[in-house]
């Protein structure tokens, strides 16, 4: 399929690497719809896109706002065969604190709007998607999943990001065989250290210092490679059921 012919949603589109993504696909002639817990920047994102960009607001966790949100933009936009899943949180903080061990609610909450926030947004989209006409190639469908180095390679602090970020890229691959029947593929980008807004807000000699760490090319992931990533699995249909390290060869130490 062809970047032009995308109708795409972007949970967590609001800033960070969304945003990235619906900026760049928007230019590239997609039509987006970004779903984000943020009203306000949710607002000003689409805003700033401009006619091709709408706002939605959508909690992840919330199965029934998940399913009337991708509805909603499958109207909007005049159909949906594209998700990429960018909400998400970092929840760091170890296990056995200095204030005491981590707090069962803590772990859950990041379980619940990585992992699971990315499985009910996959579960509404693939449902939507089902009924769209294929293409010559039997497409119907793409569903992106941001997953993370950290799956691989989890650093002290990390538990409970790790877990969501290695539950999403394991259950790429039993998704993309299970959707393989009605034409959508699944892929999930395990990005490693991007310039996103967090990363943007320390000081100068601390990216520096994270940029120093990637083997080559030695300085932080540009939001727009993420996002030109995402359309090269869109367009390329033998991309499925893989996760696809995008972190100039890091390999995290343990802190």
């Amino acid at each position: 399929m062809n970047i032009t012919q995308a109708f795409a949603v972007i949970t967590g589109g609001a800033s960070g690497l969304g945003n990235a993504v619906a900026q760049y696909l928007a230019k590239r002639g997609a039509q987006v719809t970004i779903l984000d817990i943020q009203e306000g920047p949710g607002q000003l994102a689409a805003a700033d896109i401009g006619e091709q960009a709408r706002f939605i607001r959508c909690d992840v966790t919330s199965e029934s706002e998940v399913n009337t949100a991708m509805e909603s933009a499958s109207k909007a936009m005049g159909g949906l065969n594209f998700l990429i899943n960018c909400a998400g949180v970092v929840g760091a903080g170890r296990v056995l604190g200095r204030n005491g061990p981590m707090a069962g609610d803590f772990f859950a909450k990041v379980v619940q709007i990585n992992l699971i926030g990315t499985f009910l947004c996959d579960k509404a989209a693939a449902s939507i998607m089902q009924r769209n006409t294929a293409n010559a190639d039997g497409e119907r469908g793409v569903i992106i999943h941001t997953s993370s180095v950290a799956a691989f390679e989890g650093q002290i602090g990390q538990a409970a990001y790790s877990a969501t970020k290695a539950g999403i890229a394991g259950m790429t691959l039993p998704l993309a065989r299970e959707f393989a029947a009605f034409g959508i593929r699944v892929m999930s980008i395990a990005p490693g250290i991007f310039h996103t807004p967090m990363v943007g807000g320390m000081p100068p000699d601390v990216q520096a210092s994270l940029g120093a760490q990637v083997p080559f090319p030695a300085r932080l992931g540009r939001p727009e490679e993420y996002a030109r990533m995402v359309e090269s699995i869109f367009e390329i249909a033998m991309l499925n059921g893989e996760t696809i390290r995008l972190d100039g060869a890091i390999r995290m130490q343990p802190k």
